[in-house]
């Protein structure tokens, strides 16, 4: 891996690191559940992001296995959330 590359993913990754706790400072401080929820769902695609990156980085494809998973139960869950603000209940 070139040193241009390796620059690259290391200021990603810290830019991600940044959006993750500003995220994060929002879910636990916002001002109403609809926020939070956004907020929650804003650090599922981050992470994602970051197992993409790490991907790259460690030219492995186990990691693009674990992105899919991660936002599909990301999904699900703020899907859940979702409904449960709407409605009071999940089922």
């Amino acid at each position: 891996m070139n040193d241009m590359l390796s620059m690259a993913i290391f200021t990603t990754l810290g830019l991600y690191t940044l959006a993750i706790a500003v995220a994060m400072v929002r879910v636990f401080g916002g001002p109403s559940a609809q926020d939070r929820v956004l907020a929650l769902d804003f650090v599922y695609v981050v992470g994602m992001l970051v197992m993409l990156v790490l991907a790259i980085r460690y030219d492995s494809e186990m990691y693009f296995e674990g992105a899919l998973l991660m936002v599909l139960f990301g999904f699900v869950g703020s899907v859940a959330l979702a409904k449960f603000l709407l409605r009071g209940e999940v089922i």
